[in-house]
């Protein structure tokens, strides 16, 4: 198993900035990608950004210019600065690790989830 703790979320008002940080511990053997998605009230949870271990990256149009995804791979940690934040960024922040388990199996695993809230 794959546990993964997220920190860093809270309330911020429109144009501010938050980091999000993730570290993953446990049973990690060959790290394919990490990353976040969000999920605002009423909707499903969509890709924010993620970042291949080669370090090639997507970002979500909402997003791009605004937001910025960074992985320490030696701590097993992936980051996620967001600038420019706006009310609609309002949702919870899931990090995600995806790996290579055995030949043919690929697994997903998420962390719990932190609260970012943009308001005046």
């Amino acid at each position: 198993q794959v546990q993964l703790v997220e920190s860093g979320g809270g309330l911020v008002q429109p144009g501010g900035s938050l980091r999000l940080s993730c570290v993953a511990s446990g049973s990690i053997f060959s790290i394919r990608r990490m990353g976040w998605y969000r999920q605002r009230p009423g909707k499903q949870r969509d890709l924010v950004a993620t970042m291949s271990n080669a370090g090639s990256t997507t970002y979500a149009d909402s997003v791009k210019g605004r937001f910025a995804i960074s992985r320490d791979t030696a701590k097993n940690t992936v980051f996620l600065q967001m600038n420019s934040l706006q009310p609609e960024d309002t949702a919870v922040y899931y990090c995600n690790l995806n790996q290579q388990e055995t030949l043919y199996r690929r697994r997903d695993y998420w962390g719990q989830g932190t609260q970012v809230t943009v308001s005046s």
